[in-house]
């Protein structure tokens, strides 16, 4: 690379530290705007940073609200509750126990928005109860390019979305993370274990536990993006791209294969594509294309 090659690499790289500051700027205004916040948290990249930047902000005039649910794996809930422990942020914990909501369990295309209404729903309860102005969660402008149902209770309840609103990105919010030395800066991407299974499939709490089992076991084999999707007989393994080779021993195969069979499925495959986000909306844009 030459000299002017290089200076104008530094000048882009300026150019983007620069936005992505201002873009913090712009959140952390919208924060103080807001006087006080309960942050729906689930201990992802998101809403850590959010959870965060708002403590940071406004102080004890936030609080992190998580859920606990057969949705949700307990690994996740003691990771959540550790960093706000060591940060000194008060936590309240919700039940939220999807699959007694009712037509969630159906597994419908808009599974989502019953979820995402009745946890964030519980989370406005708690705010009102603690004296909290506003109920804020950690959407991004990256969740906009897909189909996202749980948006909408999002806007029927009023709820903020920060993150948004300041128009940050998953990357730039990790790249802020990093900077803040969050834990969560490049932890993999995680949805709830709903999601791992087709649309009109019906989820029951046995199918769920398998699932978190058979996600925990290849966690604990390295593997750090991970999903099994759950196709009834057949598991379907989707990893990072990069994590895909791993597969090429024979005898990692066969303790997997081992393991998911203890579990209950006949058959084991693996995604030759790795993991995506939303692999299982795939069916549904399709639809939605033709539809146009």
């Amino acid at each position: 690379m030459n000299q002017e090659s290089q200076t104008k690499t530094l000048m882009l790289m300026k150019k983007d530290i620069m936005e992505i500051e201002n873009k913090l700027d712009k959140l952390k205004n919208h924060l103080k705007e807001l006087e006080s916040v309960a942050v729906a948290y689930s201990g992802g990249v998101d809403s850590t940073f959010l959870l965060k930047i708002a403590h940071e902000v406004l102080g004890d005039n936030v609080i992190a609200v998580t859920a606990r649910s057969s949705t949700y794996p307990e690994r996740e809930f003691r990771e959540a509750a550790d960093f706000v422990r060591t940060s000194g942020i008060r936590h309240i914990v919700i039940t939220s126990e999807e699959l007694d909501i009712e037509g969630f369990s159906d597994n419908p295309p808009n599974r989502c928005y019953y979820c995402k209404r009745e946890l964030l729903a519980k989370t406005i309860e708690v705010a009102h109860s603690n004296n909290i102005r506003h109920v804020v969660e950690g959407s991004n402008v990256d969740d906009t390019g897909d189909y996202r149902p749980g948006m909408q209770a999002v806007r029927e309840l009023g709820v903020k979305s920060p993150l948004l609103e300041a128009g940050l990105g998953k990357e730039e919010i990790r790249i802020l993370s990093k900077k803040m030395d969050l834990p969560t800066w490049n932890k993999p991407a995680f949805a709830c274990l709903a999601s791992r299974f087709p649309y009109g499939k019906k989820i029951t709490g046995d199918k769920l536990r398998v699932v978190d089992q058979a996600e925990q076991f290849l966690l604990d084999l390295g593997f750090r993006q991970v999903r099994v999707r759950h196709h009834g007989d057949v598991a379907r393994i989707e990893v990072s791209a990069e994590e895909r080779n791993k597969f090429f021993d024979t005898d990692l195969m066969d303790r997997i294969y081992e393991k998911f069979q203890q579990l209950g499925f006949t058959y084991t495959a693996l995604d030759l594509r790795g993991y995506r986000t939303g692999s299982m909306n795939e069916v549904v844009n399709t639809a939605l294309s033709e539809k146009d």
